[in-house]
């Protein structure tokens, strides 16, 4: 093949090709290869996540890598793509040195002024709790300024580890003014808090969280059987009964296990929210 370049007065150079030259396209193949491979790996998501919900239950194991090569006729990596994408969403979780498994489904916990035990038990599960220490303690600065009393005010303090059908899914610290709740203690620890509170005439009636996304600390780690540096959903509840802060709460929960679910509507006529200061809180 030649080329004739020639020189125009006034004008850059152009170039003369010779009679049926045509340019070449560039080539599809890339794009329709990285299509077609992204097709097999929602092919083999699919199939997996349609297993979960026809065949498996938690805790059965998904088919081997090898097994979905043969299948489906892809390379592991796009088998691992399928199942990564599967593990994020929660639906599959691997077990190290066992291999891939059916994730047990998560908890729907509602934002709504409930306690613990109620929201298991709506959702028919078996609400458990370890008490790890309780007593009076002298409140600290932030926790005086969540409950609105003075630092040092006495206040009963509850460390708990919460069940759900005997799988630690939360720990959690509350703290509740001693003034307003004489006795508390003396019978023990109340099964629940908030009955103790609807008994007494002090069931809250509003209240605010405040929810965040952190890492388990070695403590919670060790309580909730994950790994320290684990997400966890953190979750801060003042309640209140009337204008005053009955309970001031902060819950470290499983986000394996946990979607947060809330409820919205646009309010007619709009309202202001009664919150009062940006202090956290969590479930009783």
């Amino acid at each position: 093949m030649w080329l004739r370049t020639t020189l125009v007065k006034g004008c850059a150079a152009r170039i003369d090709r010779p009679a049926g030259f045509r340019r070449p396209r560039p080539d599809a193949s890339p794009v329709l290869s990285l299509r077609r491979s992204t097709l097999k790996y929602l092919q083999v998501r699919d199939y997996l996540r349609s297993l979960v919900v026809s065949e498996l239950r938690p805790g059965d194991p998904v088919p081997s890598e090898r097994m979905l090569c043969e299948r489906f006729g892809v390379s592991r990596m796009t088998v691992r793509q399928a199942v990564d994408a599967l593990v994020v969403e929660g639906v599959l979780e691997r077990v190290q040195g066992r291999g891939t498994f059916v994730a047990p489904p998560k908890v729907d916990l509602q934002v709504r002024l409930a306690s613990f035990t109620e929201e298991m038990t709506r959702r028919g599960m078996t609400a458990g709790v370890k008490v790890l220490t309780s007593g009076l303690v002298r409140a600290e600065p932030d926790i005086a300024d969540a409950l609105k009393v003075a630092p040092g005010h006495e206040l009963i303090h509850l460390h708990r580890l919460r069940y759900a059908d005997d799988e630690p899914m939360a720990v959690e610290h509350t703290w509740l003014p001693a003034d307003r709740l004489p006795g508390f203690l003396d019978d023990g620890i109340p099964a629940s808090v908030y009955v103790e509170l609807d008994a007494r005439g002090l069931i809250p009636d509003w209240g605010e969280d405040t929810i965040d996304a952190g890492e388990a600390d070695h403590e919670e780690a060790k309580l909730l059987k994950i790994k320290p540096g684990k997400p966890v959903l953190r979750i801060s509840r003042r309640a209140f009964t009337g204008d005053s802060a009955i309970e001031y709460s902060r819950s470290a929960f499983r986000s394996d296990r946990y979607t947060l679910w809330v409820p919205v509507a646009r309010p007619n006529p709009p309202v202001v929210p009664r919150r009062r200061t940006s202090a956290p809180g969590a479930a009783t």
